[in-house]
């Protein structure tokens, strides 16, 4: 069974012949940090403990708006809207036309991202920027709601690009989104403000099929998860979570198989000792896969703090407690 076809049948509820495996995207400083350790100079980690291919198509969104005091905020609408031209050279990735020639016969999983969400799509990446958009919200909201609809709407554009020329297995959403305790916005701002903006990406991606619709959350956005299955999201992939607040035997229990889900396993239990390791596996991971629409993976990139010896622990029991 391909990868593709393996993805394809787990977020349908079908019978695999295994579930996926996805690589937790391990960096050169790992391996390095890892090779000190006793990992060999010339090993391949994909190699070691092979995994799912998987590939993203990821547009160009660029810019973002500026953040001003209202009413000097609403000159900025007209210039974004005209800088978000989809069709601008560029937008799509490089070497495009040979790339869509390379899908046509792929085997492995091929993933849209289309949106960065709500703060990053609103330019916040400090703290001032955030207190900024926070005073728009509460004093302006109709501009944040203008410049998240501009947004989607171009994202629209670039989504019915991609999709008239590719079948894509998946979209992405990512939604930074999350503090340690909660999310930074309530439930229903998320839905009048950022959800609602949403649905011209969401309506093209309807129009092509595109059966898995994954919002990529991180820290903890439980309370946003009704949300979220209400404006047609159907998949959760959860990133450095409170494994409390985002346990996905939980969020399963609740959400039943309206709510698929990627990641859940606690990064944490990683950097600290086998017994922990098998505890997190053995009681997390076997009831998931068996209910099927779950594809199990770290909840965050590896870094160099979790040792060789945890990691290969990790493969070698996971693949173990997932073989049908």
């Amino acid at each position: 069974m391909t990868s593709r076809d393996r993805f394809r049948k787990t977020m349908g509820y079908s019978k695999p012949d295994r579930v996926p495996y996805f690589e937790e995207g391990i960096r050169t400083e790992v391996l390095r940090t890892w090779r000190s350790q006793g990992l060999p100079p010339q090993a391949d980690i994909s190699k070691m403990f092979p995994s799912d291919r998987r590939e993203e198509i990821a547009p160009d969104l660029e810019p973002r708006p500026r953040l001003k005091k209202w009413p000097n905020s609403r000159s900025e609408l007209g210039e974004l809207k005209r800088r978000l031209d989809p069709y601008r050279r560029g937008r799509l990735p490089l070497g495009w036309r040979r790339r869509v020639r390379s899908w046509k016969k792929r085997d492995h999983v091929l993933m849209l991202r289309i949106h960065r969400g709500f703060f990053l799509t609103m330019g916040v990446y400090d703290w001032q920027r955030f207190a900024e958009l926070m005073d728009l919200v509460i004093d302006d909201p109709g501009f944040v709601r203008e410049a998240m609809t501009i947004q989607a709407e171009f994202s629209a554009v670039l989504a019915e690009r991609v999709l008239h020329e590719v079948d894509v297995d998946a979209a992405l959403f990512s939604e930074p989104i999350g503090g340690n305790d909660q999310p930074l916005i309530s439930p229903q701002m998320y839905e009048d403000l950022v959800l609602a903006s949403y649905k011209p990406v969401l309506d093209v991606l309807t129009r092509y099929g595109v059966e898995t619709i994954v919002l990529v959350t991180y820290a903890n956005a439980r309370i946003l998860v009704p949300s979220i299955l209400k404006w047609g999201f159907n998949c959760l992939w959860a990133c450095e979570v409170d494994v409390e607040a985002m346990d996905y035997r939980e969020l399963r229990r609740e959400f039943g198989r309206d709510l698929r889900l990627i990641g859940g396993i606690d990064l944490d239990a990683l950097r600290r000792d086998k017994e922990t390791i098998r505890q997190e596996i053995e009681e997390k991971v076997p009831p998931l896969v068996a209910d099927g629409g779950y594809i199990p993976l770290a909840d965050g990139r590896v870094r160099a703090d979790v040792p060789f010896e945890n990691y290969v622990y990790y493969r070698q029991l996971l693949r173990k407690v997932t073989q049908v």
